[in-house]
């Protein structure tokens, strides 16, 4: 099969199994199905200045369908894009696949409903979204698994211990980066090879951390969760997993996925963790902990992977 043709396989399968997924959930919980796809059909179709033919119970039947179809076209059309994308070269792993190509997914769906006024997810309960995420997630996990399944059955095959290693490690330096959103930074530039200029790169990464360390006691800093700081330290995560993995030559694209999602979970951890930890103890004392976690972490993730035994068996 070609990549378009392995795309819509992987595609079918991973709608089939969000299908599956939402209405184990409505058999579970006794709630209705959902009516968001049927709006965003008749939304569309009135943006596009098409009527929907029929009226009463056939108009509805018409609605309910195209609303299905248009769920099943999004999720083959992603399938294909993601096996195209494999195919140019980003092979996420498993994990990297399951959360990017989920999120590609919720996106697909969230971001036009929350544009048209169908729904707005800023309104949306905590059972809300985990009855958004989970499935979709899901279905990035099942089109993953097609798509690695292929790539085993045209000989590309992977290393599981190096692609376990760089999902650690791209965590790692993710969540530190949303404690301390420097660490992220310094991991990409002490990421580069040693020579004359590792020292320079050195003493920047010190000063940089050394400076947010310095910098994150004062209590007029703006909150690591304002939309500018997040997004700070998402990039740093994100880029501080990407420049490691370069480093350690393994997917990119994975590492930044992973990173970024781990930068995101720091962020919010690290929020909970002062305020919890504020009503506690002095809001310094927190600090330093959360200092002292951050360079922890960053420094594991900075170690470089040990070689494999078959490499190590080979010298």
């Amino acid at each position: 099969m070609n990549a378009v043709t392995t795309g819509i396989v992987a595609g079918a399968a991973g709608t089939t199994m969000l299908d599956a997924v939402t209405y184990l959930d409505m058999a579970i919980r006794g709630r209705p199905a959902s009516t968001v796809p049927e709006k965003t059909v008749e939304s569309v179709a009135s943006a596009l200045g098409v009527a929907i033919p029929g009226r009463g119970d056939a108009f509805a039947a018409r609605r309910s369908a195209f609303g299905a179809l248009g769920g099943i076209a999004v999720g083959t059309g992603l399938g294909v894009a993601a096996a195209l994308t494999r195919r140019a070269g980003a092979r996420l792993t498993p994990t990297a696949g399951t959360i990017g190509i989920g999120l590609a997914a919720m996106a697909a769906t969230d971001i036009p409903i929350a544009l048209r006024g169908i729904s707005d997810p800023r309104q949306w309960t905590a059972q809300d979204w985990l009855s958004d995420i989970v499935p979709h997630l899901v279905y990035g996990a099942t089109v993953t698994t097609v798509l690695r399944q292929r790539d085993e059955t045209t000989g590309h095959r992977t290393d599981p211990a190096a692609e376990r290693s760089s999902t650690v490690r791209s965590a790692v330096i993710g969540a530190a980066s949303g404690l301390r959103s420097s660490t992220g930074i310094a991991a990409a530039l002490l990421s580069g090879a040693p020579g004359s200029a590792h020292r320079v790169r050195l003493v920047g990464a010190t000063a940089l951390v050394g400076g947010e360390l310095v910098a994150d006691k004062n209590p007029n800093v703006p909150s690591r969760l304002s939309p500018p700081a997040l997004t700070g330290r998402l990039i740093a995560g994100g880029g501080g997993a990407a420049a490691l993995s370069r480093r350690d030559r393994v997917d990119t694209a994975s590492a930044l996925i992973i990173g970024t999602v781990g930068a995101l979970a720091g962020s919010f951890g690290g929020a909970w963790w002062r305020q919890w930890a504020g009503r506690r103890m002095p809001d310094w004392q927190a600090a330093l902990a959360e200092d002292a976690v951050a360079l922890t972490m960053a420094a594991a993730a900075l170690r470089r992977p040990a070689l494999s035994s078959s490499v190590s068996a080979s010298r």
